[in-house]
C-alpha cells in the first residue's frame, strides 16, 4: 500500500464523501475509506482524528478567508460594511467548480444530526471569530456581535440557495442579494 504519496489527505477527503454520499456516513468506517484510496486506517488517522474531521477538515481556512476580509476593510467601514468585505472574501472560498463537492457534503450532513451539530458549532465559531476581528478593529461589543452574527446568517442562507440544483448565480452575488435583502429589512421606514 503506498502511505507517503502526495496528496494523500486530499485522495482520502474525497474518497469518503464518496462512499459517505453512496453508504451512508454511519455505515462507512476509517477502514473503508483508507482502503478505498489504497491506505492504511493508520495513514488516515495520521491525517484525521476521526471520520467527521474529514467533512470539517479546512475550517480553519474558510474562518480565514473570513477574517482576510475584515482586515481588508478600509478603515473608516461601518460594522455592516466590515461583514460586506469579509462575505466577498469568504464566498470567493466557493467557486462555481466546488459547488458538486459542497452539494454532496451538505447531503451527506444533512442525513446525520451529529455532523448537523458539528456545522451549527462552525458557523457559531466563525461568528465568534468574525466578532472578535471586529472588535479589534475598535467596534463596540454589541454592534461586532450583531455584525458578525448578522453576516454569518446572511452566509448560509446564500449558501443554502447556492446549493439549489436550479440555482446559477455565484455564491458572491448570492451573498450579496441576501446582504441587500437584510438591509432592507433593517432600514428604518418611519
Amino acid at each position: 500500500m503506498t502511505r507517503w504519496a502526495p496528496g494523500a489527505a486530499e485522495r482520502l477527503q474525497e474518497a469518503a464523501l464518496e462512499l459517505f454520499a453512496t453508504h451512508g456516513f454511519e455505515q462507512t468506517t476509517a477502514t473503508d475509506i483508507a482502503q478505498s484510496v489504497g491506505l492504511t486506517e493508520r495513514t488516515f488517522f495520521r491525517h484525521f482524528s476521526d471520520k467527521r474531521e474529514v467533512l470539517f477538515h479546512n475550517q480553519h481556512l474558510f474562518t480565514q478567508a473570513f477574517l482576510a476580509g475584515v482586515e481588508a476593510a478600509p478603515p473608516d467601514a461601518s460594522p455592516i460594511e466590515i461583514v460586506a468585505c469579509a462575505l466577498r472574501s469568504a464566498t470567493s472560498f466557493f467557486p462555481d467548480e466546488r459547488r458538486h463537492h459542497s452539494r454532496t457534503r451538505q447531503s451527506v450532513i444533512d442525513q446525520n444530526p451529529a455532523l448537523q451539530e458539528r456545522e451549527r458549532h462552525k458557523l457559531a465559531t466563525l461568528a465568534e471569530a468574525v466578532a472578535g476581528a471586529l472588535r479589534a478593529r475598535g467596534v463596540d461589543e454589541a454592534a461586532a456581535t450583531l455584525a458578525a452574527e448578522s453576516g454569518v446568517t446572511v452566509f448560509k442562507v446564500a449558501f443554502v440557495q447556492w446549493l439549489r440544483e436550479d440555482e446559477h448565480r455565484s455564491l458572491t452575488a448570492l451573498a450579496e442579494d441576501m446582504l441587500r435583502e437584510l438591509r432592507a429589512l433593517t432600514r428604518d421606514r418611519a
